[in-house]
């Protein structure tokens, strides 16, 4: 997808801070939920996007 190594952990550090940011700001309800589920797997997208750079 990315080639450039600098790109690649840019966009890494990015998705994991905005993923736990998701599961930080994720409502104690139904929708929170799927708010949380979203968060981590956005951070789990930029940890292996981090592990590939």
């Amino acid at each position: 997808m990315l080639g450039k190594r600098r790109s690649r952990r840019v966009l890494a550090i990015f998705l994991v801070v905005l993923g736990g940011v998701l599961m930080y700001l994720a409502p104690e309800i139904w929708a929170g939920l799927a708010v949380l589920a979203l968060g981590v797997v956005i951070e789990l997208v930029g940890i292996t996007l981090e592990r590939k750079a």
